[in-house]
């Protein structure tokens, strides 16, 4: 399990205030790098590649998502295998497999993130509209996926790699 940095987390809400992730886009994108960059960092140090949930459809920001890439931030292999997934494709698997589910998606929170950054959305609302509500909806992300990834660079299976 990994965390925020308690000094650290400290240091932003000296700097910004305990709400100041409200402020600006960067404020908020400060305080995701302490909260959640910092913490992913640490867990893929070391590490060859990294699998994750993301979709296309989720965001604007995802479109163009590929289901293997080269995350230079991190200098690995990352797996997208659900890039091509609806949204209706999961919920369908979640049936099938009887995969646990947050109960939080219940109770109308299609899109999780930290507590204070995410609120319900109303029937037939984007999904991501509980992100960061205070925001533009074209640039709703935290950091944890940059835009600097590479689509289809992956090195996976290469023999040079």
């Amino acid at each position: 399990m990994y965390a925020p940095d308690a000094a650290a987390v400290e240091h932003y809400i000296r700097l910004n205030g305990v709400n100041g992730f409200y402020e600006s886009v960067a404020q908020r994108k400060d305080c995701c790098g302490v909260r959640k960059v910092a913490p992913l960092k640490r867990a893929l140090a070391g590490a060859r590649a990294w699998v994750t949930g993301q979709r296309k459809d989720q965001s604007p920001t995802r479109s163009a998502l590929a289901e293997a890439e080269w995350d230079a931030v991190h200098g690995i292999d990352k797996f997208n295998p659900l890039a091509a997934w609806t949204q209706e494709d999961v919920w369908s698997y979640v049936r099938t497999h009887d995969v646990p589910v947050n109960a939080l998606h219940a109770q109308g929170y299609p899109s999780i993130g930290c507590a204070p950054c995410t609120r319900p959305v109303a029937p037939g609302e984007d999904a991501r509209a509980g992100r960061w509500w205070w925001e533009d909806a074209q640039g709703k992300e935290c950091g944890l996926h940059p835009g600097t990834a590479t689509a289809g660079a992956s090195t996976a299976g290469n023999a040079a790699s």
